[in-house]
């Protein structure tokens, strides 16, 4: 449910779902569960580029206790935040350890037995996350060639494609290849509008944002007009929890 509210814009209620389902998880002695929504938890205060309310819960997600798919998907987290930080060290260590835990048995989605926990749809989550975690570190250039290298899914993941595929575009517009960014954009533009969800259009207001530095450039100015439709903030569905 945290995740859903997420994605409607409403960070508030995202939260406080999110927080109800640690305590849950956490009442019905499922260490699992309890520390698969502090990663999720993680995610929330990500967006709100809020440093110490989202390396504080992706570490508690990395006790020993815990399954190590999800320590790695904890991990993953904690080096997006550093990268957000520009801590070029600890991202790096962080993302070491989140290749190791995934790479352990089990770490696989859901593991041999066990119910998928986190995307199903990334062959290389640690991969796609570098390359996610480069763009905030300032090195665009190096970010697209690997979101190039990653973005190898199959056409059922739309919204893999949607949320990385921004990024990538936004990689090559902060590196000054804005034809290429332009030429990555537009067949992007139709998934956006189908899955509507509030964290693609945050990358999405950053992308543009920088081809806005470019008003002259022909293909962004007939871009322009679908580009400021799509990137206006999602409209939460209801109030949040009190």
């Amino acid at each position: 449910m945290g995740w859903l509210v997420q994605e409607t814009g409403d960070e508030r209620a995202a939260l406080w779902w999110t927080q109800r389902a640690v305590d849950l998880a956490a009442a019905g002695g499922d260490q699992a569960l309890a520390g698969y929504a502090l990663v999720r938890r993680a995610l929330v205060t990500l967006y709100r580029e809020d440093a110490e309310q989202t390396i504080a819960p992706a570490r508690r997600a990395q006790n020993d206790v815990l399954p190590s798919r999800i320590r790695g998907l904890a991990a993953q987290r904690e080096a997006q935040n550093h990268a957000l930080a520009g801590d070029v060290g600890a991202c790096l260590r962080a993302l070491d350890r989140a290749r190791a835990l995934l790479a352990r048995r089990g770490g696989t989605a859901g593991g041999a037995d066990g119910p998928v926990i986190g995307s199903m749809h990334l062959p290389d989550s640690v991969g796609m996350v570098t390359g996610w975690c480069l763009v905030d570190l300032g090195r665009p250039r190096e970010a697209g060639e690997e979101l190039d290298r990653q973005l190898m899914v199959g056409p059922d993941a739309v919204r893999t494609q949607v949320r990385y595929g921004v990024r990538r575009a936004l990689a090559y517009a902060c590196a000054g290849e804005i034809d290429h960014a332009r030429t990555l954009t537009e067949p992007l533009l139709d998934g956006v509008t189908a899955v509507r969800s509030a964290t693609v259009t945050t990358d999405l207001r950053r992308l543009v944002r920088v081809l806005g530095r470019y008003p002259d450039h022909p293909p962004v100015r007939r871009l322009a007009p679908r580009l400021g439709t799509l990137s206006r903030p999602t409209i939460p569905l209801e109030e949040s929890p009190s």
